[in-house]
């Protein structure tokens, strides 16, 4: 990972995800026409015979356009968006190009997790680029039904930093609500915002340091709060108490330790969230052997997970994300004597076991 002196200097990249007919080309549009004072180059990847009004797009805009033509870059040709990423940069090394951001647009049929782990998997494009966030675009008339037919929906929600409905105008209150409801179970951490026609907050779009965490803690002091604001109790699991010899609490602990379900009427979604907190510090070792194993064995299934370390014989936090198997830790800021140690880990993925997870981390407490 790179220091975090580093992340001025690098490039950031916006991965732009979202339903089919949900209205990301309207959100890009928008973003490209609207003056922000930057120069923004677009990987565009939509299936069909033509891009989004390309024609259109570089007649009102200094931005440049790369299209790749040979399907969606999201999983079938993340060796082409290697190969743009680093023609973008050699080209913008050289002079020849001018931009200071990336947006890649995905197919409305498209997993973002490749798209993610090319940052984490390339070494040249992880010292130029700086992943900043995964936007998802949901449609509010249609979205109910697309995430109960595809599963490829409930991973963009599920990776998603930022959700933006759609369309809300065309339902009533109660459905809109329901299908936010659905959407914070999918992924308690994800900031949900309302869009008429790709009208937005452009800096809350492109200023999100969605994959770094001490900008995380500097912009969402919620972060490491009791719960997200909108999220209910039941997504939070606390493990700051005193354990016995076998894990166990006393008579009238009151925890809930293994027999939490994330069951709701009408919609067995496969993409969940769950959080692991505690007070006590892990065993550095014990820790990193319990994690590599997690991520072998459950890494395909895991869509983001990140969070804040409280490490035995560590003076600062370590912060810990990944995607899917790439798994990655660096040093945070020092803890202070006013600030309450301790551990928050948030963990989105396809049906993972939740007991397994909680009790192998509890073994790792000191």
């Amino acid at each position: 990972m790179n220091a975090a002196s580093d992340l001025n200097n690098m490039v950031p990249v916006t991965v732009l995800t979202g339903f089919l007919g949900a209205g990301k080309t309207t959100l890009l549009k928008r973003i490209l026409s609207e003056y922000h004072g930057r120069r923004i180059a677009v990987i565009e990847n939509e299936f069909g015979p033509e891009g989004i009004d390309n024609e259109l797009l570089v007649q009102d805009s200094e931005e440049e356009i790369v299209e790749l033509s040979n399907g969606c870059v999201c999983c079938t040709v993340r060796g082409d968006l290697m190969r743009t990423l680093n023609d973008l940069r050699v080209r913008r090394q050289a002079g020849e190009l001018k931009f200071e951001r990336v947006i890649i647009e995905t197919t409305g049929m498209a997993n973002p997790g490749p798209v993610c782990q090319t940052f984490f998997m390339d070494d040249d494009i992880a010292d130029y680029y700086r992943l900043d966030a995964v936007i998802t675009v949901v449609d509010a008339k249609h979205g109910m039904a697309t995430l109960d037919q595809q599963e490829e929906a409930q991973k963009q929600v599920g990776f998603a930093d930022r959700l933006l409905i759609s369309k809300k105008d065309l339902v009533n209150d109660v459905d809109y609500e329901a299908l936010r409801a659905r959407l914070i179970r999918i992924n308690p951490r994800a900031t949900i915002t309302p869009v008429h026609f790709g009208e937005t907050d452009i800096k809350d779009l492109l200023e999100v340091s969605g994959f770094n965490l001490n900008s995380i803690l500097d912009i969402d002091p919620q972060f490491l709060a009791e719960q997200h604001p909108d999220a209910a109790d039941e997504h939070d699991h606390h493990h700051d108490h005193a354990h016995g010899d076998k894990g166990d609490c006393g008579p009238g602990c009151g925890h809930d330790h293994h027999h939490h379900h994330h069951e709701h009427a009408a919609h067995n979604d496969e993409i969940g969230a769950f959080v692991f907190r505690s007070d006590r510090p892990f065993d550095p070792e014990r820790l990193e052997d319990f994690l590599s194993g997690i991520v072998q064995v459950f890494g395909p299934d895991l869509m983001r997970y990140k969070g804040i370390l409280y490490l035995k014989g560590i003076n600062r936090r370590m912060l810990f994300q990944g995607v899917h198997m790439m798994m990655s830790a660096e040093p945070g800021n020092a803890w202070l004597a006013k600030d309450k140690k301790g551990t928050k880990l948030v963990f989105i993925g396809r049906k993972l076991p939740q007991d397994i997870f909680t009790q192998g981390l509890e073994n790792c407490l000191v």
